[in-house]
């Protein structure tokens, strides 16, 4: 395929470079850099796949937000976070050592 060859591209991708192009000129940018600059939204948005093969193959990318945003919507957070059994216990045995101190005393007089 020699460079700047666009037959591989689907209907869709072209339709979209199209308009692309259009709205940069419509903005005032000059025609060859308007059109370079659709054609790169195009490959940016598909992947650079330039045929179904390809797009099948391979993922497009999800940004770090979008990832992060679904792993949320999976796991939401009901509650406060959880505590170990371990960890429970020790809270307990402090928060009642501490009860049974007398209000002037030390920790290391205990």
């Amino acid at each position: 395929m020699p460079q700047g060859d666009k037959d591989k591209y689907t209907d869709k991708q072209k339709r979209k470079a199209e308009h692309i192009e259009e709205s940069y000129e419509d903005r005032g940018t000059p025609k060859n850099k308007a059109e370079r600059r659709a054609w790169a939204t195009v490959n940016k948005e598909s992947g650079a796949a330039t045929s179904l093969a390809l797009v099948a193959v391979i993922p497009i990318r999800m940004s770090h937000q979008k990832r992060v945003a679904r792993r949320a919507a999976k796991h939401p957070r009901t509650g406060p976070p959880q505590i170990a059994p371990r960890q429970l216990k020790r809270l307990q045995q402090r928060v009642r050592a501490t009860k049974k101190r007398p209000d002037n005393a030390s920790p290391q007089e205990t």
